[in-house]
């Protein structure tokens, strides 16, 4: 499956894939808005053996099929000082057996 994938113009690493370049009828208005003008960034062979970075292909063309359209959120920043504050927790923590 060929899938047409965009970038948002108005949150960094907000992408969308959608069946057909330029077809976005399946959206629903409130992703619109929050996606802003759709940027294309390229034409993608969801069948072809080169797998995604971010998503799983096969999910991909699923959710494509489903809804019309796939919406790849921004990776999480990884909070560093609360992996910390966790992780000196859990070594302050004493084991009785």
């Amino acid at each position: 499956m060929l899938c047409a994938i965009y970038k948002s113009a108005k949150k960094e690493g907000m992408y969308l894939y959608v069946e057909k370049r330029d077809q976005f009828d399946s959206l629903p208005d409130a992703l619109r808005s929050l996606f802003g003008k759709p940027i294309f960034v390229m034409l993608f062979n969801l069948a072809g053996s080169k797998p995604l970075i971010q998503a799983n292909n096969q999910d991909v063309m699923d959710k494509i099929k489903a809804q019309g359209f796939y919406l790849q959120m921004p990776k999480q920043e990884e909070n560093l000082l609360e992996q910390l504050k966790n992780s000196q927790k859990s070594d302050r923590t004493l084991t009785i057996e």
